[in-house]
């Protein structure tokens, strides 16, 4: 297969490209292309004329991307998302090439509600007609999909996505505006675009006809969709990314349920990090023994955490009723014991770094940690299943050994 890509410089562009670009090279063999990629031709407003001819001559597949988002003249956008694409589909008939040919559109071009008087959605709807009628002359397959909002990853902030520029604006301590935290919105995330191109690539696109804005799911329809988009509203988006920035303080990361938005939201704030904030410091709590220092903390699921014992130091010493613990020792040699409470049987676990492995404190077992060597630390990284409250504490003392 050779693909052409037009935008392939732009934000959804890049990020197919790159994609494409690891599948040829066998570092995504997940997506199980029976046939394998041969070239990627990656036209954008830098390429030539003579790059267009060679590419639309070659190709096998077409994902149309380029277009115009933000120009200075609104007139540009028929010229720049309509005029293309008629160029793109004449150089493919000059060829004789009928490959399939997908078209990026928007859902803007539903000239339906807030998008009626839209510019830009009446250029995008020009296009969608000039490609339908092109698949009726030519026979070629025609996948038009109308996206709704994306985000993600490499995305150009204060241009066309309310999210890029939110992320950007808050990772560098700039004021954001939400002029209406009501206003409904339709996301969808780049992976999950990229996904569903390749997908189309296998023929394995989503077929759809719409009414205004809503998808209607149909096998023999005329238009093509992404089946995971997230609905939620401006206020709730600003809000949760005003809450990632708490994060360093905090150390509390985000329930990140599977394909949830608040994932995807969250892996596309930390994309925008600036350098000099990539890195931040944790407290270190440091005494004559070493240190214990917390990493992350979880809303509902605890927290983790890194103990450094110096030679010949015992810590904990201590037992639970209900919370539990996991230690991992991954440098060092040490002996964990644990007792249960109101007997005199010791359990003993030598631990190393060179044999790492898990070792659980059970409620109700007093337990301890101790560091064998005479000359190295033992470094033990701890999982705690709730976060440590000093006003209910759940920690009583009591030696292991008597």
């Amino acid at each position: 297969m050779r693909i052409l890509v037009t935008g392939a410089k732009g934000f959804v562009g890049k990020n197919l490209c790159t994609q494409l670009n690891n599948i040829k090279e066998g570092k995504a063999n997940w997506y199980n292309l029976q046939e394998e990629l041969e070239e990627i031709f990656e036209y954008d407003i830098d390429s030539t004329l003579e790059d267009l001819e060679r590419y639309c001559k070659e190709a096998t597949f077409v994902f149309n991307l380029a277009g115009i988002n933000r120009p200075q003249n609104p007139k540009e956008f028929m010229l720049g998302n309509f005029g293309f694409a008629g160029t793109l589909l004449d150089t493919l008939k000059k060829y004789g090439n009928t490959c399939p040919v997908m078209l990026s559109s928007s859902a803007q071009a539903s000239l339906a509600g807030r998008f009626g008087n839209s510019e830009y959605g009446r250029s995008k709807k020009v296009g969608e007609d000039l490609f339908l009628q092109y698949g009726v002359e030519t026979g070629a397959k025609v996948l038009i999909y109308r996206f709704p909002n994306i985000f993600g990853k490499w995305c150009r902030p204060n241009y066309n996505s309310v999210i890029a520029t939110f992320c950007n604006n808050i990772v560098n301590d700039f004021p954001i505006q939400v002029n209406d935290y009501s206003v409904e919105m339709e996301l969808l995330y780049i992976d999950d675009l990229v996904d569903e191109m390749i997908a189309a690539l296998k023929g394995e696109e989503h077929h759809c006809e719409f009414e205004d804005l809503e998808v209607i799911p149909c096998t023999d329809g005329r238009y093509c969709y992404c089946p995971i988009t997230h609905n939620t509203t401006l206020g709730a988006v600003a809000d949760m990314i005003r809450s990632f920035a708490s994060q360093t303080k905090t150390l509390m990361i985000p329930e990140i349920p599977e394909n949830s938005l608040v994932k995807k939201l969250y892996s596309t704030y930390l994309s925008y990090l600036p350098k000099e904030k990539v890195a931040f410091p944790l407290n270190m709590n440091i005494d004559e023994r070493g240190s214990f220092t917390e990493l992350i903390h979880t809303l509902n699921c605890g927290q983790v955490s890194v103990n450094i014992s110096k030679p010949g130091i015992t810590k904990g010493q201590h037992w639970h009723h209900s919370k539990w613990e996991t230690f991992i020792v991954v440098a060092g040699h040490g002996l964990i014991q644990l007792r249960k409470e109101g007997t005199d049987e010791v359990w003993n676990y030598e631990v190393s770094g060179e044999k790492i492995q898990a070792v659980h404190m059970l409620p109700g077992y007093t337990h301890n940690i101790i560091n064998l060597s005479e000359t190295e630390d033992l470094i033990t990284v701890m999982y705690c299943n709730e976060i440590f409250n000093p006003s209910r504490a759940d920690t009583y003392f009591d030696p292991v050994e008597k």
